[in-house]
């Protein structure tokens, strides 16, 4: 029999996306953030459906009402740390050190697993709410193991001004990956220790260029220098696009399903171009509205034809009147089109790009792929959504 290779289609489009991403966030804004939970089902619902692995697509099945009890049961948990942990830790640093410092910094070392703790029980929640051909993802339990090590690798990063991070996104993504299934499937994230270290190798050259010209800008007072350090910038840009593709590639072609591999070609330049094109038209919808709310504020003032004095304290009373109204209007019309923009202009498209680049490959024994329970548990992603961490689409 021959091998199988599977090509991934994407089916959404900007002009739906961008409709229910307003539709959505109207709403949200409407019920003052409670119908947050659906609009994300609702998002996620159409993202998934557009990715179609063999022509066949993902199925999101996950339940708002879940994610609502669960983020009621996260906040009280997150108000008993906050009011109380905090507290204690208040009342120590003040006795024993004579200031806040010390509280604040502990607070946030305490609050850091508890991210790591909320990013990994949302994805498993997001894996157990998605099907393929009918058959469950599922993310075996280890959030807490996974919070102590991420901790342990961010304390590596960090120490070492980020030089460390390709072995901190390889060390946490074995980490997801091998307990990750699909049906009673296990993914295997395989690779060598030092393989996302060539990915980074735009961000490294430019951070070596910037530091030399910084410094023999500063020794010889030579603005040849300062021109090579701008350069940096441009090929900076180019280096975060070049690692999120090739990093992308790299852990992407080393995964295993069985005796399933995967085949991804994302480009640098393409990810630049849909950021590019994004922002310049995220941008444009702004300095609109901006010219607009002035327009309609100067017009509500100046609306008898005659000329506004700064120092009548009538008409300074009357453009305040007549601004905060029509301002509290823009302030939401901006957040309710920023979002939606992002969703269209940005997040759809390079998921597009993503999906598009990639197929499976060795596809005969799917079919010998058998259905995984399905998972429970309470608080869905209660801790993602308090915290505003891990949850996005």
């Amino acid at each position: 029999m021959p091998l199988t290779d599977l090509n991934i289609m994407y089916s959404g489009r900007k002009g739906p996306m961008l409709g229910l991403a307003l539709r959505t966030g109207l709403l949200t804004i409407l019920t003052l953030g409670f119908y947050r939970f659906w609009a994300k089902t609702r998002l996620r619902r159409y993202y998934w459906s557009a990715i179609r692995p063999g022509g066949i697509p993902l199925e999101y099945v996950g339940d708002p009402l879940e994610k609502l009890l669960g983020f009621l049961v996260a906040v009280v948990f997150m108000a008993f740390y906050i009011g109380v942990v905090n507290l204690i830790l208040m009342y120590i640093s003040f006795a024993w050190l004579q200031g806040n410092v010390a509280a604040y910094l502990l607070s946030l070392a305490g609050l850091a697993p508890i991210i790591f703790f909320a990013q990994y029980r949302a994805r498993r929640y997001i894996l157990a709410r998605t099907r393929w051909r009918g058959i469950r993802f599922g993310l075996e339990p280890g959030a807490w193991g996974y919070a102590w090590r991420a901790m342990v690798h961010w304390g590596l990063a960090i120490a070492t001004l980020g030089l460390a991070w390709p072995l901190t996104t390889l060390w946490l993504e074995k980490y997801k990956t091998n307990h990750t299934y699909f049906g009673n499937q296990q993914f295997v994230q395989g690779g060598r220790r030092g393989m996302l270290f060539g990915s980074m190798k735009h961000v490294y050259y430019p951070l070596v260029l910037s530091a030399v010209a910084g410094g023999m800008a500063a020794a010889f007072d030579n603005p040849a220098w300062l021109a090579a350090f701008l350069l940096t910038v441009p090929w900076g840009i180019y280096g975060l696009a070049y690692w999120r593709a090739d990093s992308f590639k790299r852990l992407t072609e080393a995964k295993e399903l069985g005796d399933m591999r995967f085949r991804t070609t994302p480009r640098p330049w393409t990810i630049i171009g849909i950021y590019a094109l994004g922002w310049f038209l995220i941008y444009l919808v702004f300095t609109g509205l901006v010219l607009v709310a002035t327009g309609l504020v100067l017009a509500a003032v100046g609306g008898g034809g005659g000329s506004f004095d700064l120092e009548n304290p009538d008409q300074i009373e009357a453009m305040m009147a007549a601004g905060a109204p029509i301002m509290i209007l823009i302030y939401f019309a901006i957040f309710l089109s920023y979002r939606a923009m992002t969703h269209a202009w940005i997040t759809l498209p390079i998921t597009a790009h993503f999906a598009e680049v990639t197929r499976i490959v060795n596809a005969d024994d799917l079919h010998q792929i058998t259905q995984r329970d399905r998972d429970e548990f309470a608080e869905a992603e209660g801790f993602a959504e308090a915290l505003d961490v891990g949850a996005a689409i």
